[in-house]
């Protein structure tokens, strides 16, 4: 039986991790940009970690991926967080966020303050950078089109800042 949202939210059990950042990891060159070098310690880590920090973006503030990874690897005392798998379980929650609201439950999870790098919408939300767009403009903010994806105008003036 195929597993639900919030089935593929559950943590794993063989996560956190640490690891050195190798030149091969498919996370290397994003990690890199946040400050990570090859031999660094990084880390892999479980849903929650994601979540939590989701959760507490209030209204009128937003995150970025990049934050997000910088606030893990802290709390994990490491140079870097895998970016791919922290983007794979964004994209979880908002789909587990979806799911649950559809069955009329919370999961307490306002994902659509959660930006890719450089304030770009997520197209991988439940319904692409359409939807992602409606909700962000509900709650004020503008958003614009760029090439083919959208941002949030001035995101960085809206940024929970990872401290």
């Amino acid at each position: 039986m195929k597993k639900t949202w919030q089935q593929k939210l559950e943590d794993k059990g063989s996560l956190p991790k640490v690891l050195k950042l190798e030149k091969g990891f498919p996370c290397c060159n994003a990690v890199h940009k946040m400050g990570a070098e090859v031999g660094d310690d990084i880390v892999l880590v479980n849903p929650s970690e994601v979540v939590e920090i989701m959760k507490q973006i209030p209204k009128g503030k937003l995150i970025t991926i990049v934050e997000i990874c910088k606030k893990i690897a802290r709390q994990h005392n490491v140079k870097g967080c895998c970016s791919l798998t922290t983007g794979i379980f964004i994209m979880t929650a908002a789909n587990a966020a979806e799911e649950a609201a559809h069955k009329g439950e919370s999961l307490g999870i306002p994902y659509w303050r959660t930006l890719k790098s450089e304030g770009f919408l997520n197209p991988k939300y439940p319904g692409g950078q359409e939807a992602h767009r409606k909700l962000l403009e509900q709650e004020g903010y503008k958003v614009i089109q760029k090439g083919k994806n959208f941002l949030v105008k001035d995101f960085q003036e809206f940024l929970l800042r990872s401290s």
